[in-house]
């Protein structure tokens, strides 16, 4: 009878180890102000480059060769 008791320990062990470790959970939490402020930045940087002419070199077409 001492054999089958050890027989089942191990796996009962394993068993209980291997729950134990699945209920770890670990949560990360970021500052809401510092998220808000990151965004506001990406925010205003994409407006200010759509509001930025284009250079005069942007603006003319390309020079063509004359034909001799």
């Amino acid at each position: 009878m001492n054999i089958r008791k050890q027989m089942w320990q191990w796996p009962l062990a394993m068993a209980c180890t291997l729950a134990m470790t699945a209920c770890v959970t670990i949560n990360i939490y970021f500052p809401a102000a510092a998220a808000e402020k990151a965004a506001d930045k990406i925010i205003d940087e994409v407006w200010q480059e759509g509001q930025h002419p284009k250079s005069n070199d942007e603006q003319k077409p390309a020079a063509q060769p004359s034909a001799q």
